[in-house]
């Protein structure tokens, strides 16, 4: 099946096809319908790889991730690919060991031998930026989750996040609030301990302990002992799953949330409203990030992206109560 056959079902010249398979922007929006209409019905696929070949345009982005198992990359990746799609590119992916810098510049390197056009780098650690820093890159870049004020790119407003999650902890009458933190290198949280300790500043509030975590269900519950003997009557985890782990470790003690201790987690993870008790948390828009980085990558000529952080919401469910 190929652009013969489209161009003879549509009625319309193998040109005309051509100009819609490559958006041209010269086609009657009537004509273009009608080859789309005459593809769908023959099952027609592009062959992306001829059309490199002859457009010498790979139409291909590449994702530069690591740490992909944790939520926030996993769900950026999905969303860059959806958002890619939907502007007529694929995605190819390589990742990297962000603490290694041959293995950061291996994967750029890999991505750069596809003939990308641009390149989409979670760069959640310092390390990261370090490095990108200092590689010649010859396509357009543009940095996810890179929070750390000052760093270049794309995020959602960290710290904005955390003050949200102390507030509603605040506004119900808590004053002794700890925080079950990520890990050191990490950018975002880096950036939600700022957060956690700006919002009780600004209320007159003194910071109870800061407990650290690694994102893992596995830490918030081994620091669930630390918590219930700190004397605080909440807690802001740094994510969902440390706060899951933290409301399993303080119900094996007898402590119950949020009766004793209330809790509120960061990221809205899709299980975060089935834990018991359903999660309060801060939801980070991870589509409108995506969509920002694909369209400051292949967006129309004179289109502005947006490149102030994506605002957080906070999500109220049951895990906060006013403090006994």
């Amino acid at each position: 099946m190929g652009v013969r056959e489209v161009a003879t079902r549509a009625g319309v010249s193998r040109q005309t096809v051509s100009r819609v398979l490559n958006d041209h922007p010269e086609v009657a929006e009537e004509t273009r319908a009608r080859v789309l209409a005459a593809m769908a019905d023959l099952g027609y696929r592009v062959n992306y790889a001829a059309r490199a070949l002859g457009t010498r345009r790979s139409r291909t982005l590449g994702v530069l991730a690591s740490n992909a198992e944790q939520q926030g990359p996993a769900r950026s990746i999905a969303a860059i690919e959806s958002s890619a799609r939907a502007a007529g590119y694929w995605v190819i992916a390589a990742f990297s060991d962000a603490g290694d810098a041959a293995s950061v510049r291996a994967g750029i390197d890999h991505l750069l031998a596809q003939n990308v056009e641009g390149i989409v780098a979670l760069a959640p650690h310092a390390r990261t930026l370090t490095t990108l820093g200092d590689v010649t890159v010859t396509v357009p870049v543009v940095t996810l989750h890179s929070s750390r004020q000052g760093a270049p790119g794309l995020s959602v407003d960290q710290v904005a996040g955390a003050r949200l999650a102390v507030a509603a902890l605040a506004e119900v009458g808590h004053t002794r609030i700890a925080h079950l933190a990520g890990p050191a290198d990490w950018l975002e949280a880096e950036s939600r301990a700022e957060g956690f300790a700006a919002e009780l500043a600004a209320r007159g509030l003194t910071p109870g302990p800061t407990v650290p975590g690694d994102w893992s269900a596995a830490s918030g519950h081994a620091a669930a002992a630390g918590i219930a003997d700190a004397g605080v009557t909440a807690v802001f985890a740094a994510n969902d799953q440390m706060a899951l782990g933290l409301i399993g470790g303080l119900r094996e003690l007898g402590v119950a949330v949020p009766e004793d201790i209330s809790i509120v987690g960061f990221d809205d993870i899709p299980d975060a409203a089935y834990y018991w008790p359903p999660l309060t948390t801060v939801r980070q828009d991870f589509d409108e990030l995506a969509e920002r980085a694909v369209r400051a990558l292949v967006g129309e000529p004179g289109v502005p992206v947006m490149d102030e952080p994506v605002v957080p919401t906070l999500v109220e469910r049951r895990s906060v109560a006013r403090p006994r």
